[in-house]
């Protein structure tokens, strides 16, 4: 991995540490027992079970390198707080935006943690690029698959 930064919030990164435990701790141990017990089996070159199970400890691995450098190079996203002067749209925004007669609300998140079914956008995504630095009131264009799209901002939290 290079040195990117990795933008999560809280409860991102709460996430991945949950899963770098999980799987540390709980998952790799177990799939250890099993190529363990498969290896006992005897002709490992006829032993289903062992490669297997030893291919499943070889993703876990791989996974829990891929965590371990993501967590070194995470950036917290602060909450807004935007007292008494302008809200601008930035990292971990929620941003309500008013499209084609209805009201969406989207949060701005890092791409590691992005889910558009889950209404959470990435910074780097074509809207999230668009949002950010806007200010209630504003409007911008976004060329979507679909043709160009226009969203008024109307409230950041």
């Amino acid at each position: 991995m290079n040195n990117k930064k990795i933008y999560l919030t809280k409860e991102g990164l709460e996430e991945l540490k949950k899963e770098h435990d999980d799987l540390t701790k709980i998952k790799r141990p177990e799939v250890l027992e099993r190529v363990t017990q498969a290896r006992n089996m005897g002709d490992l070159s006829e032993n289903a079970e062992y490669v297997a199970a030893r291919d499943e400890l070889s993703f876990i691995d791989g996974r829990i390198e891929e965590l371990s450098e993501l967590l070194k190079q995470v950036s917290l996203i602060h909450e807004s707080s935007s007292k008494g002067g302008k809200k601008t749209v930035k990292l971990g925004s929620k941003v309500t935006l008013h499209v084609d007669g209805k009201k969406e609300v989207f949060m701005l998140v890092g791409e590691w943690e992005a889910d558009p079914k889950d209404k959470k956008i990435s910074h780097e995504s074509p809207l999230g690029k668009a949002l950010i630095g806007k200010e209630i009131g504003e409007k911008v264009q976004v060329d979507a698959p679909a043709g160009k799209i226009n969203y008024t901002i109307v409230d950041v939290d």
